[in-house]
């Protein structure tokens, strides 16, 4: 019987031992999770602040209780300590501190990533207990609790304007917080073209968030007026204070424990595996997080998202036991909801293009998301990136209204992208149609005839 220990609560651990298990019920699975709460919705966190999602167990995908149903077997409050790969055996710390040795056949390795903390003195001394907090888990999410309901703070100053960063801006503003948004880049949002980034600056804008972008934040401390954030503003000093700071500037590979027992460092310090998982480690595999990323327009990238987590780790689940699955590949495909503003993105932007060697051409376009003599039709904004050589689409980015069907429209580019389509087969797809809900001409498609367009003129 073999017996696979897969490390890591979240999405690839858990997806690898669900497959495991699923494919052969006489495989011995046991998870390592180095916290209580295996298998909760990181993502979902901003709309328990929100009040949206209640109580806090709501964000559990499945409870304990239906994941060791399965047959599995979880350690929670268990920490991997070290992986002595010749010997087949994982060191983990026991809830009480104690040092213990478990037995494997194959290891899979999911242990995510880090917050960054971007070189911004004072992080490393203050924390939940003096109002500065990061995001990244179930415990920092239940500090962060605390500290709302007990200090009852009136401000906040939120270090990033990201996903998670503006996500939480709106948790904080619907809470009844003054919120002040620092951004490094010249946008909100850095994932998308300024001008679409514009977009959704002007909606958190609208709802009170003031936003002061082309800041770098250097320093965090406690003074008598509060908590005080310094940095650089387009090369001035700036500083502001605020009752709670959040600082959600991105993530790191936690790498350490695969580091140590021999594993290869890639794009973005991230661990190299293959498209299969294989960390190069016999009988050692690992997905999520810490990985680097297959993409199937980049090659190899570091491109940390939950969507792929659950696929790598499927795949490394279904290979520990025998099987022969590969990752087909990211695109890269984000969605998210800012107040009553839709922002995605898939694929490539223009910069990124150019940079791994195509030959890229961006457009603007707008397009109803249905009838105009229908009521409630609202434009959505899209840019789209192709190859001006083979017409081949290589990205698309969009912001529209919520209820516009952004993020369903935006599948429809990464499924294209998945597909390798020209931009001039997107108008051959059959997409669906009612005034209410669409176009002959599906907004996708109005898109897409417009880069044509656009090519076509410069080809004349």
């Amino acid at each position: 019987m073999t017996h696979l220990i897969a490390i890591g609560g979240s999405d690839a651990g858990i997806s690898a031992a669900l497959r495991a298990r699923e494919l052969d019920p006489a495989t011995e699975v046991t998870v390592v999770v180095a916290d209580e709460y295996p298998n909760f919705s990181i993502c979902g966190i901003p709309y328990y602040f929100t009040g949206e999602v209640q109580p806090w167990q709501s964000l559990a995908h499945r409870t304990a209780a239906d994941l060791e149903a399965t047959g599995m077997r979880l350690r929670l409050n268990t920490y991997a300590t070290g992986i002595d790969v010749s010997g087949h055996r994982l060191e983990v710390r026991n809830p009480d501190g104690q040092i213990e040795e478990l037995a494997y056949d194959e290891l899979m390795v999911g242990t995510g990533a880090l917050p960054s903390h971007a070189g911004i003195a004072g992080l490393d001394r203050l924390g939940p207990e003096d109002g500065v907090h990061v995001i990244h888990s179930m415990g920092d999410t239940f500090a962060l609790d605390r500290d709302l309901t007990d200090r009852q703070p009136q401000s906040a100053i939120i270090v990033g304007a990201g996903y998670v960063g503006l996500e939480m801006a709106e948790a904080f503003t619907v809470r009844g917080l003054r919120v002040t948004q620092l951004q490094r880049g010249s946008e909100v949002l850095s994932t998308l073209d300024p001008e679409l980034g514009a977009l959704v600056r002007d909606e958190i804008e609208a709802h009170g968030v003031e936003v002061v972008t082309d800041t770098t934040v250097t320093g965090i401390e406690k003074t008598p007026a509060g908590l005080t954030v310094t940095g650089t503003h387009r090369g001035e000093p700036i500083q502001r204070t605020a009752d709670l700071v959040l600082v959600v500037v991105g993530v790191r590979p936690n790498t350490e424990l695969l580091e140590q027992a021999g594993a290869t460092l890639g794009a973005g310090r991230a661990v190299v595996v293959d498209e299969w998982m294989r960390t190069g480690l016999p009988h050692v595999w690992a997905a999520g997080d810490g990985i680097i990323t297959h993409h199937r327009l980049l090659g190899v990238t570091y491109l940390p998202l939950g969507t792929t987590s659950h696929k790598q780790g499927r795949v490394a689940g279904e290979n520990a036991i025998g099987g022969d699955a590969r990752f087909a590949g990211s695109v890269g495909t984000q969605v998210v909801k800012v107040f009553d503003l839709v922002a995605a993105r898939t694929g490539l932007r223009d910069h990124e293009a150019e940079g791994a060697g195509y030959a890229a051409m961006t457009t603007a376009a707008a397009a109803d998301d249905h009838k105009r003599y229908y009521p409630g039709a609202h434009p959505i904004q899209f840019r789209i990136t192709g190859d001006t050589r083979d017409g081949r689409l290589l990205g698309a980015q969009l912001v529209g209204r919520r209820g516009t069907e952004v993020s369903k429209r935006v599948d429809t580019y990464a499924t294209a992208l998945y597909a390798g389509l020209t931009i001039e087969q997107i108008s051959d797809l059959d997409l669906s149609y009612t005034p209410p809900l669409g176009s002959p001409w599906d907004a996708v498609q109005v898109a897409a005839q417009a880069w044509s367009a656009t090519r076509a003129s410069l080809l004349v």
